[in-house]
């Protein structure tokens, strides 16, 4: 650890201002152990007495307050460019993090210099069931957050090489997101919201790049915090509370993140059980979500006001 006590870590936080989720974090990230992180704001709210409030309130923050909403994938893409670490910690703003997370998870990083992604061990509020101990590419080629909704029992305790990590809370080296950026983009900003996380972790496979876990490194995440209604955090089969616009979004994001990073090997291999899925996919649409569909062919540009 003590060639990195020295190192920079950014983290970068996007926010669209709901709730108090953006308090709570900041005030998590203000008590970190590790020394002087640069953190950046990215505000997607539109709002300018929210933007005034975190200056008032954490003059550590370095603030860009965007003049449109730029959602997920392009916020971090402007996050990375303001930053300045060599290590770029992700978050979401409904992310509470333990004090000692980046201390910890710094130590995932020293195991090999190919390790590029680091994930610690991601609680729900009640800090009793796991939200997510590392990203695994399914048989479905969807992306499958290890313990996902599971008691938390001790049963991750053992640190290890992991696919990728969640969107949530991603740590990443400068190096690997410099080394598979594409164009001058780090995530894709096709992806501006919805596996953009499977999409960078598939590149950075690709590019003999590792991610690893470490489960002293803890945090806690309200799982869809920002965009879910109050009935539906902690509930499984998150896409029944996604608007019809988000689960659009969601829908395409999966078949161009296949699209992208598939082999035909790969796909041949997974054809049927990629198809099975879709099977099911499209029937719940069918029969519960028409409009999604609609939205879906017809193409048009995807706004969420709300968000």
């Amino acid at each position: 650890m003590e060639r990195d006590s020295n190192k920079l870590v950014s983290i970068i936080i996007v926010t669209s201002g709901v709730k108090d989720y953006l308090q709570r974090c900041l005030d998590s990230v203000k008590r970190q152990s590790y020394p002087d992180p640069e953190v950046i704001v990215i505000d997607n709210s539109l709002d300018p007495d929210l933007s005034a409030g975190i200056r008032a309130s954490f003059p550590f923050v370095k603030l860009y307050s965007s003049p449109r909403n730029l959602y997920y994938g392009p916020s971090l893409n402007k996050g990375i460019q303001l930053s300045r670490g060599e290590f770029i910690l992700c978050l979401n703003d409904d992310v509470f993090l333990d004090k000692e997370f980046i201390s910890e998870a710094l130590k995932g990083f020293l195991v090999k210099e190919s390790i590029g992604m680091v994930s610690g061990k991601i609680l729900r509020p009640d800090g009793k069931t796991l939200d997510s101990t590392g990203l695994f590419l399914t048989i479905w080629r969807t992306a499958r957050e290890r313990g996902y909704g599971r008691p938390d029992r001790g049963q991750f305790e053992r640190a290890g090489f992991i696919f990728g990590v969640s969107g949530s809370t991603a740590f990443y080296r400068r190096k690997m997101l410099e080394e598979i950026g594409e164009a001058s983009h780090y995530f894709d900003p096709a992806f501006r919201m919805f596996y953009e996380d499977l999409d960078i972790s598939w590149r950075a496979n690709k590019g003999a790049w590792q991610a690893y876990y470490i489960p002293d490194a803890k945090a806690i995440h309200v799982r869809g915090g920002s965009w879910r209604p109050d009935s539906g955090l902690g509930k499984p089969f998150c896409r029944r509370y996604l608007n019809d616009r988000l689960h659009s979004e969601l829908i395409k994001n999966r078949y161009l993140t296949i699209m992208k990073n598939e082999s035909f090997p790969g796909l041949c291999a997974h054809l049927l059980p990629i198809m099975l899925y879709d099977i099911c996919a499209w029937a719940y649409l069918l029969l519960f979500r028409r409009k999604v569909i609609n939205i879906f062919l017809s193409r048009r540009e995807i706004s969420y006001p709300n968000l």
